[in-house]
């Protein structure tokens, strides 16, 4: 084929494309006419193109349907899903850790996010599904190089980002602490038995603290051994974040379980504000009093001032009074059950749960305690929050109700990305470990962020298991072995996502 330049009687010029056929020239296509010699050098280009595509369908002879079939399946090298690094890994791009340049932390990161299995088992998926070869002794010897040089850049650079999408202005985090145990018996330096989150306190675990700033982007964190007091771990955690980002005005959130004298005296001694959740029941007995005697109604609250500068914030909730009613019934029932099974022996009367309800009568009967019952019953519906910033109690209140979303920080790792079972014993392992799910986390939650801002419907667990059905083919031209790849996008589904993200 070649393109003619055809001057007509008009006095325009007609761009045609002949081919050339059994020894005959035949007008292929005319692509237009012009005078004008900007015009026909865009007609030139166009014809070009139009050689281009037709030449490319020639590769393949469709005269013949079966012979087509067999070239097509013939010029297949690769078919690999492609649609997880498309998605995820543009992300992993747009946050900044691509400034780690090794191939393998990459993988091991998006495939958490995709395949969350044991490294034996990633390898197997990387070479099956993206083609990727590599083994596990080089997994190994990487997560022993990500242990040395690694966790504070990643903590780094999701800082930097989210200081970004939170318009340069981190003032609130929050933090909370999780559990991970591990299914051995025999404890080491960092794996010890401890306080359970997870109810499992025969295992040995380790303490995971977890920083979070608004809307629940990742800042940083740090893991202890099975057996380190989570109200210790508080202090460390914050100091050391302050330090690395000389951040001088911070808002501490955390909830009760890391309230403790010794942490609101550091607080206070750091100059920290905070929010904490209150142990009202524990309150002195002129502070308790005033509490049952507020009298609040739905969502109403009220400020009991501590000292000058420190306030109690109480907040009342139907819906959590009803809450507090079922669980104490539950609870009731159970011991009501082992009551009348003869199950409950005289160490079980101590204030652990709903076992501070039960009594002993004589030498050996156990009962309900209903004057305790009915104590109870008394605080229902009533929350407390310790502060001493200078937030209305709306705000405190507020600002508190965040850590739901360090919760589910905790579950999406724990659920979705399966940070346990761990398959490591050595220290070093386990913490490059933890460093791949916290990026791991970090993306999840960019993808969530994006999901929401572009008003999707579609969850970050679903884009990703739609990535995961996107599939590229590479295969070679038959004639001329010239090598292409595309993208297959064969269903609405995915057709959404690729619009979504510009993935093709």
């Amino acid at each position: 084929m070649f393109i003619r330049q055809k001057k007509n009687k008009s006095g325009k010029v007609s761009i045609q494309v002949i081919d050339k056929a059994n020894g005959k020239y035949t007008l292929a296509k005319t692509i237009g006419s012009s005078s004008d010699v900007s015009t026909l050098s865009k007609l030139m280009k166009e014809a070009e193109f139009w050689i281009e595509q037709k030449l490319g369908m020639k590769e393949l002879d469709f005269t013949q349907s079966d012979l087509l079939l067999e070239q097509l399946i013939d010029s297949i090298q690769q078919i690999k899903i492609v649609g997880t690094e498309l998605l995820l890994g543009t992300l992993f791009d747009e946050i900044g850790f691509n400034v780690i340049e090794d191939e393998l932390f990459r993988k091991l990161v998006l495939a958490r996010l995709c395949y969350p299995v044991s490294k034996l088992k990633t390898v197997d998926y990387l070479r099956r599904y993206e083609g990727y070869q590599t083994n596990e002794d080089d997994i190994y010897r990487y997560l022993d190089k990500l242990n040395k040089t690694q966790k504070r850049t990643v903590e780094q650079i999701s800082y930097a980002h989210t200081l970004k999408v939170l318009n340069n202005t981190i003032q609130i985090v929050f933090y909370d602490v999780t559990t991970l145990y591990f299914e051995i018996q025999q404890e080491d330096t960092l794996r010890k038995t401890g306080f359970s989150k997870e109810g499992k306190h025969q295992n040995p675990q380790i303490v995971l603290g977890l920083l979070v700033s608004t809307n629940g982007y990742p800042l940083a964190y740090e893991i202890y051994e099975g057996k380190k007091f989570e109200g210790d771990t508080l202090l460390p955690v914050i100091n050391l974040f302050k330090r690395k980002y000389k951040l001088d005005d911070l808002v501490i959130v955390a909830d009760a379980g890391l309230l403790s004298n010794k942490n609101i005296t550091s607080l206070e001694r750091n100059n920290y504000r905070y929010i904490l959740g209150a142990r009202i029941k524990n309150e002195k007995q002129s502070i308790t009093t005033k509490i049952l005697s507020l009298n609040l109604k739905d969502g109403e609250s009220e400020v009991i001032e501590k000292s000058e500068q420190l306030r109690l914030i109480i907040n009342y909730s139907q819906a959590r009074a009803r809450k507090d009613k079922a669980n104490r019934e539950k609870g009731i029932a159970k011991l009501e059950k082992q009551i009348k099974t003869n199950k409950l022996t005289k160490a079980q009367i101590n204030n652990k749960g709903y076992n501070k309800f039960l009594k002993m009568d004589g030498a050996v009967k156990i009962s309900l305690d209903q004057t305790k019952i009915d104590a109870d019953k008394k605080w229902d519906g009533l929350k407390g929050y310790l502060t001493n910033t200078a937030l209305d109690k709306a705000q405190v209140i507020e600002n508190y109700r965040h850590l739901w979303r360090i919760e589910k920080a905790f579950r999406v790792t724990k659920t979705d990305l399966k940070i346990r079972p761990i398959f490591h014993f050595a220290k070093r392992r386990i913490e490059a470990h933890i460093c791949i799910t916290f990026v791991a986390y970090k993306i999840y939650k960019e993808l969530d962020r994006r999901l929401k801002e572009l008003q999707s419907t579609l969850s970050p667990e679903k884009a990703i298991e739609i990535a995961k059905t996107i599939y590229g083919i590479t295969a070679t031209k038959p004639h001329s072995k010239q090598v292409f790849e595309k993208t297959l996008i064969t269903n609405e589904e995915q057709r959404n996502l690729a619009r979504l993200f510009n993935l093709v």
